[in-house]
C-alpha cells in the first residue's frame, strides 16, 4: 500500500512568483531524492494563498528515509534557505493519505 504526503501550504499572495520558483525547483529535487512527485498546485481561482504538493511513497519508512536523502541534499538545503530567506511561506501542514481501493 503506498501512501500519498500532501502537503497544504498558507503562502503570501504577494510572493506567488517566489513560492512558485520554490515549487519549480521541487520538480527535480524530490525525485532524485526518491519521492514520486505527482505535482505542486498553484491558486488559481478563489482563495489566493493556498498551494499543495502531493508526493508518494511506497509506505511512511520510504518517506522517513527520502527526508533523510533531502535534508543531505545541498539543491534541497538551498531551496529551503531560500524559502525561509524570502519568508512566502506562512504556513505548512502536512497529512498523508492512502487510495481508497475499489
Amino acid at each position: 500500500m503506498s501512501i500519498v504526503c500532501c502537503i497544504r501550504y498558507v503562502i503570501d499572495p504577494f510572493q506567488a512568483a517566489a513560492f512558485e520558483a520554490y515549487s519549480r525547483n521541487w520538480l527535480s529535487i524530490i525525485p532524485a531524492c526518491g519521492g514520486d512527485l505527482l505535482g505542486y498546485f498553484m491558486p488559481h481561482e478563489g482563495t489566493n494563498n493556498i498551494a499543495q504538493a502531493l508526493i508518494r511513497f511506497d509506505s511512511l519508512a520510504a518517506y522517513e528515509a527520502y527526508r533523510a536523502r533531502l535534508k543531505a541534499d545541498p539543491a534541497g538545503a538551498a531551496n529551503f534557505e531560500m524559502a525561509q530567506a524570502q519568508r512566502f511561506i506562512l504556513s505548512e501542514e502536512r497529512s498523508f493519505l492512502r487510495q481508497v481501493e475499489p
